[in-house]
C-alpha cells in the first residue's frame, strides 16, 4: 500500500499547535506593505485559530503533519 502524503501547499499555510488546534495565516501581508499602516501590519501578523468546521475539512490533507 502506498504511503499517505501530506498535501504540500497545506504544509506551508497551516501550523498545528501542541494541543492539536490549527493556526492559519492572514491574507494581505505579503507585498505592498509600504502603503499599509503599522497597525494594519501588526494585526495581519497574528495567526488566528481555524474554525472547527474548517478544521474537519483539512484533517485528511494535514494527516501526516505534526
Amino acid at each position: 500500500m502506498p504511503k499517505m502524503k501530506t498535501h504540500s501547499s497545506l504544509k506551508d499555510r497551516f501550523k498545528i499547535t501542541g494541543t492539536g488546534k490549527v493556526k492559519r495565516f492572514k491574507a494581505f501581508r505579503n507585498h505592498l506593505l509600504s502603503g499599509k499602516s503599522a497597525r494594519q501590519k501588526r494585526v495581519l501578523a497574528t495567526q488566528p485559530l481555524m474554525a472547527a468546521g474548517d478544521v474537519r475539512r483539512l484533517k485528511q490533507g494535514l494527516s501526516n503533519l505534526k
